[in-house]
């Protein structure tokens, strides 16, 4: 008598404690992304993302000198908020936008198969949410601070101003958190959120919403002065939630025409293989990471003669 043996079932590849399958080159997606952050940090140019781009958008949108011109009234101040907000567009905040992509695939399922459109705009969603709250949280507690915030403060500590010294703490421990999170999105590190993608998406915007804790942009400085100055913390929080709503304007829209263009292919191609949503969200995650820190706790102290960064020719320093 002939007994059948059936092939046993190949192992998945799951770590313990993540949500996601383990891609076969985590090693390798990791030390890419860990080398774009740096080269990003490298090539990063804030006189042309802050002034040529940040305030020529700003000036063109609000029809005078955003910088030279008071804030005339409430009306006036939110307005500049949200100008301001769309005007830096081009920040970091924009990657780990598109980094909350890959986890809100996973928790679409098959639905992002069938409404690629309704599938992008969950995901903007949860990402606005934590934003939202961390922003307007600020924007509260800042008025009632005022000028005991370092943000605020025109000194300076060993030559470094003190503003700058808040924004160092704060973009490295958010740097911090996002490359944990990508390498817990590969499986390297213990996953917090395994198995909870919207929990995942919401932390990722309270994070981007936590970039309002630490900016040094000068127009959201003088936002940020008008709201102290006006007294009324509700003020202060509304301001910041347009700061930070129209930071992430533009790369929604792009994002709803990608899947719009694509017919919700984008959305599919993720969802299709959830190691490939793995992959893309923690590649994505540890770059951001990795740029936040070695920017403002690397390269930014080498501006003030604390340490060496290679500085490009068109950088001033």
């Amino acid at each position: 008598m002939t007994i059948s043996r059936s092939a046993s079932p190949q192992p998945q590849t799951i770590p313990p404690a993540s949500g996601y399958p383990a891609p076969a080159s985590r090693g390798r997606i990791a030390l890419i992304g860990a080398a774009a952050g740096v080269l990003l940090a490298v090539l990063w140019s804030y006189d042309f993302v802050d002034h040529v781009i940040g305030d020529n958008v700003a000036n063109a949108l609000l029809g005078h000198d955003a910088k030279a011109t008071a804030i005339g009234g409430t009306v006036a101040g939110l307005v500049f908020a949200f100008v301001t907000g769309l005007a830096g567009t081009f920040t970091a905040c924009n990657v780990a936008m598109a980094a909350s992509i890959g986890p809100m695939s996973q928790a679409s399922g098959g639905a992002a198969t069938r409404a690629g459109l309704r599938s992008l705009l969950r995901p903007i969603g949860w990402l606005t949410l934590g934003m939202v709250a961390v922003a307007g949280a600020y924007g509260f507690i800042g008025v009632l601070l005022g000028d005991r915030l370092p943000q605020l403060s025109t000194g300076s500590v060993g030559g470094l101003p003190v503003r700058l010294v808040q924004s160092m703490v704060v973009f490295g421990l958010i740097g911090l958190a996002f490359a944990y999170l990508g390498l817990a999105a590969l499986g390297v590190l213990p996953d917090p959120f395994a198995r909870r993608p919207v929990a995942r998406v919401v932390t990722l915007g309270a994070l981007v919403g936590g970039f309002l804790i630490g900016r040094p942009y000068p127009l959201f400085n003088k936002l940020f002065v008008w709201a102290v100055d006006s007294g009324n913390p509700l003020y202060g929080a509304g301001a910041f939630v347009l700061q930070s709503l129209g930071n992430i304007v533009i790369v929604s829209a792009v994002f709803a025409l990608l899947v719009m263009v694509t017919r919700g292919g984008l959305i599919r191609w993720l969802a299709a293989d959830p190691a490939r949503t793995a992959a893309v969200t923690g590649g994505l995650l540890i770059a951001l990471g990795v740029f936040m820190v070695v920017y403002w706790d690397v390269r930014l102290p080498a501006m003030f003669d604390y340490g060496w960064f290679p500085t490009m020719p068109y950088n001033s320093r």
